[in-house]
């Protein structure tokens, strides 16, 4: 007679679902602070004068470009 047991499975489902939703946590803290601190370099250009911005090259409507410019391809 064989016996199989489930328990393994089951241990082993539940702790990847537990992995799981930790990485997901974290991917997302990960998330809200790479905002955050981007959301912090935007007020600060948009609180300097369009001349001081032009200084650096970075017109007024292209901000949020330039803050996020890693993440686009334009």
């Amino acid at each position: 007679m064989t016996f199989v047991s489930t328990l393994a499975r089951r241990e082993k489902r539940f702790l990847q679902g537990l992995d799981d939703y930790f990485t997901g946590l974290g991917q997302g803290i990960n998330a809200y602070m790479e905002r955050q601190s981007r959301m912090g370099e935007i007020d600060r250009l948009n609180a300097m004068s369009d001349e001081d911005l032009l200084k650096q090259g970075i017109r007024r409507d292209r901000i949020a470009y330039h803050v996020f410019r890693d993440r686009f391809y334009v």
